[in-house]
């Protein structure tokens, strides 16, 4: 079975996070997948709506998997970091609404891809951060920084970053980082039904618009910071955090 299903649902085209096992980390060919799906959703005058969904019920996405960290050096992390922001910023600028529907972890890459969609919905028993000052060591592109500070703000997503903590879906709803919360997976299913209804029924080009220029605001002033993806990735601290995860090692922190 395919990691990421596409699949057309009424008006709304689904993609599903699809490797339950492995908290639905995905993989390079995964955001591949994803940006072709955002590519079919705007060049098919049929779908109104796009929802980025993860199965299993445990994990929208976990993160990044792991294994595709092997051997990267301060170079190869700024080609990954560009790589990501293409996948990225194609959802942001996808023609059509997005929403991402999350129940439980939304972590990482999750949480850029989520922070992405235009709309967010999630059950309370859903986490969001990025602790990777704990687990890798690594470090976030200028562009995936500004979009969760647009969302969350400067001070909670230094919180986030520098303790490295996991924020509850309570405390992102009041940021005004989630449409909506649901109580379960029932729920979540009928508050996304809604949605992809009253979406489908507005006018494409007035939520277009709305969209860009959200988008556009974003970016209008966004520094370059490769020189910060660079210096990180090519660190042994890194290097140290890819041998140590998935151990119960933690890595040692040298700071260089």
């Amino acid at each position: 079975m395919s990691d990421l299903l596409v699949e057309k649902v009424g008006p709304a085209l689904r993609v599903t996070f699809n490797r339950p096992e492995a908290h639905n980390a995905l993989t390079f060919e995964m955001y591949e997948g994803l940006h072709a799906a955002c590519e079919a959703a705007d060049d098919d005058p049929d779908v109104r709506v796009l929802v980025l969904t993860g199965a299993g019920g445990k994990a929208f996405v976990s993160g990044t998997d792991i294994a595709q960290f092997a051997g990267f050096d301060g170079p190869e992390g700024v080609a990954y970091e560009q790589r990501i922001t293409r996948v990225v910023r194609r959802v942001e600028d996808a023609t059509v609404p997005t929403v991402a529907a999350i129940d439980g972890y939304c972590i990482g890459g999750g949480l850029a891809v989520a922070a992405a969609c235009d709309l967010r919905i999630a059950t309370t028993a859903s986490r969001f951060g990025v602790p990777i000052a704990r687990t890798l060591g690594n470090c976030l592109s200028m562009d995936t920084q500004a979009l969760l500070v647009a969302h969350l703000g400067p001070a909670r997503t230094l919180d986030m970053l520098l303790r490295a903590r996991l924020l509850d879906a309570a405390e992102v709803h009041a940021a005004g980082f989630l449409t909506q919360l649901a109580d379960d997976a029932a729920g979540l299913d009928e508050a996304l039904d809604t949605t992809v209804t009253a979406l489908a029924g507005h006018a494409p080009l007035t939520m277009w618009a709305a969209k860009q220029a959200v988008v556009r605001l974003r970016r209008a002033t966004l520094p370059d910071g490769d020189d910060l993806v660079e210096r990180v990735y090519g660190s042994a601290d890194f290097a140290a955090g890819v041998a140590a995860f998935g151990t119960r090692r933690r890595p040692t922190w040298e700071g260089r």
